[in-house]
């Protein structure tokens, strides 16, 4: 059964390269999208339970620290890695977001090598590689 990343961001573009990277990567994940917290926390609502988020930090309705805290809150979620992937490099704002409930804080652009070795590490499991037809 392949795990479930949850990707958020604002920026379609982003969305679309955060997947293709784990595709081309040939991880075991299923990807599911949304484009704020908002989106992100009905899905949830509606009966997602992802394996991992992956969140931007700055978007419009609902912002990635928001999301954090709302993930938290649930009782189902509440031990499951957070990667905030954001262009916010402030130590403060990572500070912020480590006494929130992230896991990990990659700042955009991020490098595939460094971002796959990230999920693989706080998401044991996923490194299972997908055959390929």
């Amino acid at each position: 059964m392949p795990k479930t990343i949850l990707l958020v961001d604002d920026s379609m573009l982003m969305l679309a390269t955060v997947k293709a990277k784990l595709d081309l990567a040939g991880l075991f994940v299923r990807v599911e999208k949304a484009e704020d917290g908002v989106v992100a926390l009905a899905q949830i609502a509606a009966g997602l339970k992802p394996d991992l988020v992956i969140t931007d930090m700055n978007m419009p309705n609902m912002g990635g620290l928001e999301l954090v805290k709302g993930i938290r809150a649930l009782p189902k979620l509440r031990f499951i890695p957070i990667i905030a992937l954001t262009t916010e490099s402030a130590a403060a704002k990572r500070e912020e977001g480590k006494k929130n409930g992230v896991t990990a804080w990659i700042v955009k652009p991020a490098n595939t090598a460094e971002l796959l070795a990230v999920i693989k590490y706080v998401l044991p499991g996923v490194a299972r590689v997908a055959a390929r037809a």
